[in-house]
């Protein structure tokens, strides 16, 4: 399995919720094991998302965001950034934490709850998704195209 690679930047460590400049555009910190920023990152995506793509794509893309919030708070011992843009081409959404450590892609373990399945739900759904490491840490990503056949 190959994990991609981009060459967008990620968002900066602000507490804005939309960039009034770009309304197209969701750019939120993810404060320390903090996780009522899991349902707060899902409400202002579905705010970004309200008018975009197919029916469905924006609760792809509000699932598949909330893995990469999640997984950012619990497995690392830092802050993040959440940042979402939409273009003519569809949504990418990169979450950025301070943490060198990459994420691994693995079965889920039936006998386990719920953990194991984030990365595999983003390989699963998105369009396209990686892994992209910077100078202090990494983001996780992924896109979804606007309109799908």
């Amino acid at each position: 399995m190959a994990i991609g690679a981009s060459s967008a930047k990620a968002g900066e460590e602000t507490d804005t919720i939309t960039d009034r400049a770009h309304p197209s555009q969701l750019r939120r910190r993810l404060g320390r094991a903090d996780l009522r920023a899991v349902p707060e990152a899902r409400r202002e995506l579905r705010e970004l998302l309200r008018h975009w793509g197919k029916p469905g794509r924006s609760d792809i893309a509000e699932l598949l965001t909330s893995e990469l919030v999640t997984n950012a708070i619990v497995h690392t011992d830092d802050d993040a950034v959440l940042t979402a843009v939409v273009s003519p081409r569809g949504l990418r959404v990169e979450v950025r934490d301070f943490v060198a450590r990459r994420p691994r892609l693995r079965a889920p373990d039936l006998g386990e709850d719920t953990h194991g399945r984030g990365l595999v739900l983003v390989q699963s759904l998105a369009d396209a998704w990686g892994v992209r490491s910077h100078g202090v840490g990494k983001s996780v990503w992924f896109e979804l195209a606007t309109e799908v056949a």
